[in-house]
């Protein structure tokens, strides 16, 4: 390995690009909100929604105030949370890695900017538009970058099983939702959970740290691969009763999950998103067990239907996953309100 540069370290970017008191209390209040329905408190429906990938800064906050907006009209039934993902695992190494990495997707990697511009993005998201997003922790070591920004947290199918994240996991004050890993083994995102929920001593970012435990550490079900490479769901009524049962069986608290429309649950074919969204709902309004699991849905969506290869500049459109375009999100989020 070369040694490029020391890059600084969170406290240092945090001092240079700040949060506002004000806004941090916005986003405290917003917060607690959130916990509320992962605490059962509150029955109103999260969706995390929002490109696969965040690729520029201007499309991803005129999609984030498009999302502001549509949050006004359905207040009282559904919780947004505005994806911002700007790490990107890649199966092979090879790609887009997101814009932590690239922050212009046709230029080369510079951390240092990547690290700033994922800063700013998500910084200008919460002053603008008073949303706290979500982001996937690729990178443990990077979550203190954004720790006083983030509302939700994701880990990924290919990081559920690694102790790094899941310890790490344990010291958040946010909601972190765990995956099912690509081979679909259940157990292993209950063991992930389990691990989120306790307290813990471990080593991070060269400091010995203790965790005090993650109590709203919940599951993703987002499909799997089965060993044909067949991409099989995992949303279906009997997938979601089995995970209350398996539930019931673990002395875990606040039992939740939120079910990944797209991935190995559609098959990566996004227009599907909209039926699997309606299908949840529907086997929620049909169980009062699945009705009190299930807290939302995680929705891959942007400006632009479909997907692009980088270097073809489209505004607003994917040059990851394909996503919903901007018509069929709204339509959605109305249908969606209309049947809660």
């Amino acid at each position: 390995m070369e040694f490029i540069r020391k890059l600084p370290i969170p406290k240092e970017i945090k001092a240079q690009y700040p949060l506002k008191d004000s806004v941090a209390e916005i986003k405290a209040e917003r917060d607690e909100e959130m916990k509320k329905i992962f605490r059962g408190e509150s029955d109103k429906f999260i969706l995390i929604i929002g490109p696969c990938s965040a690729d520029r800064e201007d499309a991803v906050l005129d999609y984030i105030e498009r999302l502001k907006i549509i949050q006004d009209k359905v207040e009282d039934k559904i919780f947004i949370i505005p994806r911002i993902y700007t790490g990107k695992p890649r199966t092979t190494g090879d790609g887009y890695k997101g814009i932590v990495h690239q922050p212009d997707p046709n230029s080369k990697p510079d951390m240092l900017k990547g690290i700033i511009a994922m800063r700013q993005l998500h910084l200008h998201a919460l002053e603008n538009y008073r949303m706290g997003c979500a982001d996937e922790m690729l990178y443990p070591e990077n979550y203190r970058y954004l720790s006083d920004l983030l509302s939700y947290i994701a880990i990924g199918a290919r990081s559920v099983e690694d102790q790094q994240h899941r310890l790490v996991s344990s010291g958040m004050d946010v909601p972190v939702g765990m995956k099912n890993p690509t081979s679909g083994d259940i157990s292993v995102m209950m063991n992930s959970i389990t691990a989120a929920q306790h307290h813990h001593t471990f080593l991070f970012r060269g400091w010995e740290v203790s965790s005090n435990g993650n109590e709203y550490a919940h599951a993703i079900l987002r499909g799997y691969v089965n060993k044909h490479g067949q991409t099989m769901p995992n949303y279906h009524y009997e997938d979601l009763q089995h995970l209350y049962e398996i539930y019931a069986q673990t002395n875990l608290v606040n039992p939740a999950v939120i079910v990944d429309t797209n991935h190995a649950n559609s098959g990566k074919k996004y227009l599907e998103q909209m039926r699997i969204a309606k299908e949840v709902v529907h086997s929620m309004r049909n169980s009062s067990d699945i009705k009190k699991l299930v807290k939302g849905l995680m929705i891959e969506s942007y400006i632009e239907d479909g997907c692009q290869k980088i270097g073809e500049d489209i505004y607003g459109k994917s040059i990851t996953d394909p996503c919903l375009g901007w018509e069929k999100t709204s339509k959605l989020i109305l249908e969606l309100a209309d049947l809660l």
